[in-house]
């Protein structure tokens, strides 16, 4: 694996690289001349027997008063996170493929090797991703956030980079052996300065019928002085992959939040899409992670690793086309939920 620039080793090739990271989000995004950045991968792994549930997000943060790079650490079953960090010379990029480098922790589309020892927790081991599905990228639509995508400084963008894979291999948490072998894992990441003022993000990839997948991520957007709700998301059943997002023309008729449940009804032009995202309020259940405001990693949030995702497909003649319900799925509530209606408060 090759890990030729480093942040303090100078820019990134202008031209060539620049114009080809479009068209590969999971490629690093940023560059030296950035203040004010962030840049975040979210590797989240699941055991066979769904006994061990694991997301770990290495990333940047690019600031005058604070920058360093890190790797954050979430175990799905007792809610327990770390925050491992480092100097931004130890964060590596490839400008050949996607493959990044913190210390001596590696991260690519295949894989992950793990090294991290804060001197009281020590995470270590080595994961391999087999059959990856990744998301398409055309020139009309270069990854899930459409002709979003071109458009200059947004507040956040939004990368897939595998909606689901096979894992070989075992890591050691604190002296505990989690298998992960005969799992399934997923790969997405985010960058840019912030992220939204509020959203809802809900993921799986752990149904009846394997290599099945959702995500579903719905924000309030910062846009030209003002705000609306976006949304993006996909659904992959049967080696067929539906996006829905903003940006297809697809709408959003029905978003309840409800305590631990939050149901949303979004239509497009053939297919009527219902979720119900479900978060179990007990011990141990969510964890707290750092997240970014304006480049600094101050925010933090909850996120459940143990949730439930009830997904139904029908056609618009009302044929139910796919039903299930999703098992270990991450679920992020955050923020003012009621903002994310359709017919919300719009900000001025």
């Amino acid at each position: 694996m090759e890990y030729g620039t480093n942040i303090q080793g100078g820019r990134t090739m202008p031209g060539i690289y620049d114009l080809k990271k479009i068209w590969h989000p999971a490629f690093y995004q940023g560059n030296l001349r950035k203040r004010r950045y962030f840049e975040g991968w979210y590797f989240k792994q699941v055991g066979p027997g769904l006994e061990h549930s694991l997301a770990v997000i290495p990333g940047i943060s690019l600031t005058d008063t604070d920058h360093h790079a890190f790797v954050q650490v979430i175990n799905g079953e007792n809610g327990q996170t770390w925050y491992f960090r480092y100097p931004t010379d130890a964060f590596r990029f490839s400008k050949k493929n996607f493959a990044v480098s913190v210390a001596g922790n590696h991260f690519w589309s295949g894989g992950m090797e793990l090294n991290l020892d804060s001197g009281n927790s020590r995470i270590s081991g080595k994961l391999r991703f087999r059959e990856q599905t990744p998301y398409p990228a055309t020139f009309k639509r270069p990854g899930i956030m459409g002709w979003y995508r071109y458009m200059p400084m947004m507040e956040c963008y939004h990368g897939l980079v595998s909606l689901d894979h096979r894992i070989e291999g075992a890591l050691e948490l604190d002296g505990k052996t989690a298998d992960f072998t005969g799992g399934r894992g997923y790969i997405e990441k985010d960058w840019g300065r912030s992220m939204p003022l509020s959203w809802i993000w809900m993921q799986t990839n752990h149904f009846k019928q394997v290599a099945t997948s959702m995500m579903l991520s719905v924000a309030r957007i910062p846009w030209m002085g003002s705000s609306f709700t976006g949304f993006l998301g996909f659904l992959l059943y049967g080696g067929r992959l539906i996006t829905f997002a903003t940006h297809t023309g697809a709408r959003i008729i029905r978003l309840e939040h409800h305590g631990q449940h939050t149901d949303i009804l979004i239509r497009s032009r053939d297919f009527q899409l219902s979720v119900r995202g479900m978060r179990k309020e007990t011990p141990g259940s969510k964890g707290s992670l750092k997240a970014p405001s304006e480049g600094l990693m101050q925010r933090i949030i909850h996120e459940s690793l143990r949730a439930e995702i009830a997904v139904e497909l029908s056609d618009k003649n009302g044929r139910v086309l796919f039903e299930e319900v999703g098992r270990k799925a991450g679920l992020e509530m955050v923020g003012d939920i009621s903002l994310l209606r359709p017919g919300g408060r719009r900000d001025h």
